[in-house]
């Protein structure tokens, strides 16, 4: 699937302002699909494809998880690095509702409400990454260096 023009979310309008270069990569969405999909139909390893999450700590406090598509989160892990005592994702509505995007199409970019952003300290290692650009179905690729400078992530050592 070819998108004849690429769309304007949120996300990209925050890119675009702090002039981050970065790549459109349109795919076709399937429920549940995930980052697998889109190596799939892109040819791309998919440690390359970064996952969005958002998730809360006990107090229902939000935040970003950023985690390598080939990977899961450790709650555990995530939850003794950040001194709480537990991390789960937020329910589908609740995360849409803190991100002002549809889960499946969630970005770090361009959120409605700013959260602390944790991500997996491996990816800082890639040279590239591909990220979900605000939209179900699109994402985009962008330095990892541009990335981190923009979100201003805290690096944990997360995955499983």
């Amino acid at each position: 699937m070819k998108a004849s023009k690429a769309p304007v979310t949120q996300a990209i309008r925050e890119l675009r302002a702090a002039k981050v270069a970065f790549e459109d990569h349109p795919y076709t969405y399937i429920d549940g699909g995930g980052t697998a999909q889109f190596a799939r139909e892109h040819g791309v390893d998919e440690h390359l494809v970064v996952k969005t999450l958002i998730m809360e700590d006990e107090r229902g406090n939000p935040m970003i998880v950023l985690m390598h598509g080939d990977r899961q989160v450790s709650t555990q892990a995530l939850a003794r690095t950040i001194g709480v005592k537990r991390i789960q994702p937020c329910a589908p509505a609740i995360a849409d509702k803190h991100s002002g995007y549809q889960v499946g199409g969630t970005s770090p970019f361009g959120t409605r409400r700013a959260m602390p952003v944790y991500c997996e300290s491996g990816i800082a290692a890639l040279p590239r990454i591909y990220i979900n650009g605000g939209k179900r179905g699109y994402i985009i690729s962008l330095a990892t260096a541009d990335a981190l400078a923009l979100l201003k992530p805290t690096l944990v050592a997360m995955a499983t």
